[in-house]
């Protein structure tokens, strides 16, 4: 008989685990704030509070650290289409969606995507956590994208990969920051200006 008891995780093992947890927080943070190429390890190090070489016994490199912080972000993405209302509309949805990026982004806890030549990028493709969810985020919302349109919510003579990148876009909309700076709305005002600018302009004509 194969015994049902939970096998008890080692004090060091949660607290590897725990200080895993911390860096990959930190990441994010230095991510959304310098983006990728500024970003060096010696600052997450310092910023987390340990030495470089333990850093590098978490994460042999720059590009693994940061490879961790977006599949941590692509996660929390799916928890969040998880937990929305089954029986809520496929334009409701995507709007709770691009609400929750943009409070993200402005927060700080936004990762900046990285651009197309950069290593990071090259890492990402080749790592099945993060490609995996990025499908399954994109294919939840290009079903609802295609709903939308077949139920006139959308347009539906824009392609709905257009759309899909669209959306994706107000994770890293510099408008976002640019309102904040001016410090006349705040972030619930900014995100509900943006989602006016974008979805009115998907809209059915």
């Amino acid at each position: 008989m194969v015994s049902t008891i939970p096998t008890k995780v080692s004090f060091k093992a949660q607290m590897l685990l725990a200080r895993e947890d911390a860096i990959i927080q930190s990441v994010n943070r230095l991510l959304a704030e310098k983006g990728f190429e500024a970003m060096t390890v010696d600052e997450v190090a310092a910023d987390v509070g340990i030495a470089k070489a333990s850093l590098y016994k978490h994460f042999p490199s720059k590009e693994d650290l940061a490879a961790a912080a977006m599949v941590s972000v692509m996660r929390r993405a799916q928890a969040f289409l998880n937990a929305l209302p089954a029986e809520a509309s496929a334009m409701d949805k995507l709007r709770s969606v691009v609400t929750w990026t943009m409070g993200l982004k402005l927060a700080g806890e936004m990762p900046s995507l990285p651009s197309q030549n950069s290593s990071l990028r090259i890492t990402l493709m080749g790592n099945t956590d993060y490609m995996d969810g990025l499908m399954d985020v994109s294919d939840r919302l290009g079903a609802w994208i295609e709903a939308a349109q077949t139920q006139g919510a959308i347009n539906p003579k824009l392609p709905p990969i257009a759309v899909l990148y669209t959306l994706y876009a107000r994770a890293c909309d510099p408008v976002l920051e640019f309102l904040k700076m001016g410090e006349l709305y705040s972030n619930d005002e900014i995100i509900a200006l943006v989602l006016s600018t974008c979805f009115e302009g998907l809209e059915t004509r």
